[in-house]
C-alpha cells in the first residue's frame, strides 16, 4: 500500500522535500518545486527501515523520521537501531525528534521538558554527527511551554496530530500533517493532498 501511496503522488506530480525545504521556504523565500510534500514517520518503528526505506529510495524520494531516542538506545526489538538510522540518514532521510521516551510533553514543566528537548538532540547529534532541528509531539500532545522550550533549544519547528496539508511562516511550531492510515486508498491520498487545507 505504501509502495502505491508513492506511486500515486509521483503520478500526480508531487516532488519530496525535507523539512529543511520546507522552513528555508517559509522563513526565507526559498523556492520549491511545483507540488512539494514532505513525507514523514513517527517513533521509529524498525519497519521504517526495513519496509518504508526501500521503497523510498527505489524512487529516488525522501522522508523525516522522528525517533524515540531511549527506544533505540535500549535496543527495543520493534524499534531501529543506530546503526539503521545511520544508514538511512546517509541515504537522505532526515532523522529527527519525538523526544526521549514518547512521554506526553503537555502540562510538564520545564525541566523536564529540556530533558526531553535537549536529551534527544543531544542522542541524535552524537549518533549522526547532525542536530535535528524539529520535534514531533508525542501523541501530538503539547502547549506553549513545550513551544518555548524547545525554541530556546534552537529547534525551529514542530510537527503537530493536527490535520491540514497547507503551512505558512505564522506559527512553525504548529505544523499540521495529512494523517494517512494503513486504510488509506491511494485516490483518497491524492484528494487529501489536493485540498487547501
Amino acid at each position: 500500500l505504501f509502495a502505491a501511496h508513492l506511486d500515486r503522488m509521483l503520478a500526480d506530480g508531487y516532488t519530496t522535500i525535507s523539512l529543511y525545504d520546507l522552513q528555508a521556504h517559509l522563513m526565507q523565500g526559498a523556492p520549491l518545486p511545483e507540488k512539494p510534500v514532505v513525507i514523514t514517520f513517527d517513533d521509529g518503528y524498525r519497519d521504517n527501515y526495513e519496509n518504508a526505506f526501500p521503497l523510498l529510495r527505489a524512487r529516488g524520494m525522501t522522508a523525516t523520521f522522528f525517533v524515540v531516542t531511549d527506544f533505540i538506545d535500549e535496543e527495543r526489538p520493534a524499534y531501529l537501531t543506530w546503526e539503521m538510522v545511520r544508514e538511512m540518514h546517509a541515504g537522505g532521510m532526515s532523522i529527527e525528534s519525538h523526544g526521549r521516551n514518547h512521554a506526553s510533553l503537555q502540562g510538564r514543566d520545564a525541566d523536564f521538558l529540556v530533558w526531553q528537548a535537549l536529551g534527544s538532540l543531544e542522542t541524535i547529534a552524537y549518533e549522526l554527527g547532525v542536530r535535528p532541528r524539529f520535534v514531533s509531539y508525542p501523541a501530538g500532545e503539547f502547549d506553549q511551554r513545550t513551544i518555548d522550550i524547545f525554541a530556546s533549544a534552537d529547534y525551529w519547528a514542530g510537527a503537530t496530530t493536527v490535520q491540514g496539508a497547507t503551512h505558512s511562516s505564522a506559527d512553525p511550531f504548529r505544523l499540521t500533517r495529512v494523517r494517512v492510515r494503513n486504510t488509506t486508498t491511494p485516490d483518497e491520498l491524492s484528494r487529501l493532498l489536493a485540498l487547501n487545507w
